[in-house]
């Protein structure tokens, strides 16, 4: 039986800029792009130019073979595709400044290693409703915020901030340094949700179901928690899990 699950959809052509020189001008007129593909045999002084200017502006670069380009089925692309992103990406530390000089308490959700696209867009969804001030993402290794992704969301991808960062390291060495815990979601943590306080300013950390949270970055959180099961199972899907542990905040947190 086919896996309908696993079918991902080209993008639309209305949501691509393709050639160099168009590529080019969208990162220099600042046109939200979500991440660029280039030809991973291309280096000449125009790619070194879409590189550099990709770097300044946190747009992630996806070096493929030119077989993965032509999946796109655009015509002539001269090796280089980027795509449109309907996300505008906020600063991390001005998210945490408004949410604290509007008189919030932050709580922020950070995605790990989380690819499947109608997952991130059930989490979006079910942040917005929990009262969720940000969602932290790295700038690879996650699905993209796609039209599958909004769409699964039902718009709450374009209601609630998202950061984009290029190490998830240092944006919790961010948190920290503006007072706030990081809880990390854990199988084996011995604290259940329920026992953690989750009014404090806190940031939670989700993994993939495969690979869970990464090591390093488990071990700077400053705690674990986890959600009890009646009966042993390898783990729960990560959209089911993360809306069990925010509305477990939310519940703390309401009056």
């Amino acid at each position: 039986m086919k896996d309908f699950r696993k079918k991902q959809q080209r993008p639309k052509k209305s949501s691509l800029v393709y050639g160099r020189a168009a590529v080019l001008q969208a990162l220099e007129q600042g046109e939200g792009l979500d991440r660029i593909y280039l030809d991973q045999q291309l280096n000449d002084a125009v790619v070194g130019e879409i590189r550099r200017l990709a770097a300044a502006k946190a747009v992630p670069v996806n070096y493929v073979p030119a077989v993965k380009l032509a999946h796109f089925n655009v015509g002539t692309h001269e090796g280089v595709i980027a795509q449109k992103s309907r996300i505008v990406y906020q600063d991390l530390q001005d998210l945490i400044s408004f949410t604290i000089e509007n008189g919030e308490v932050p709580l922020f959700l950070i995605l790990d290693g989380i690819t499947d696209v109608r997952n991130i867009g059930g989490i979006a969804r079910t942040a917005w409703c929990c009262g969720v001030q940000a969602i932290i993402i790295p700038d690879k290794g996650v699905g993209a915020l796609n039209e599958d992704a909004i769409l699964t969301s039902a718009g709450a991808l374009e209601k609630i901030p998202v950061c984009r960062v290029s190490s998830l390291m240092k944006a919790v060495d961010e948190l920290h340094l503006n007072g706030i815990t990081v809880f990390a979601s854990a199988m084996e943590a011995s604290q259940p949700v329920a026992k953690a306080d989750l009014s404090v300013p806190a940031a939670i950390i989700m993994g993939s179901e495969e690979k869970g949270i990464y090591p390093a970055l488990l071990k700077i959180c400053d705690a674990r928690i986890s959600i009890p099961m009646q009966n042993n199972f390898e783990s729960l899907n990560v959209s089911v899990a993360t809306g069990i542990i925010l509305y477990e905040a939310m519940k703390q947190r309401m009056p």
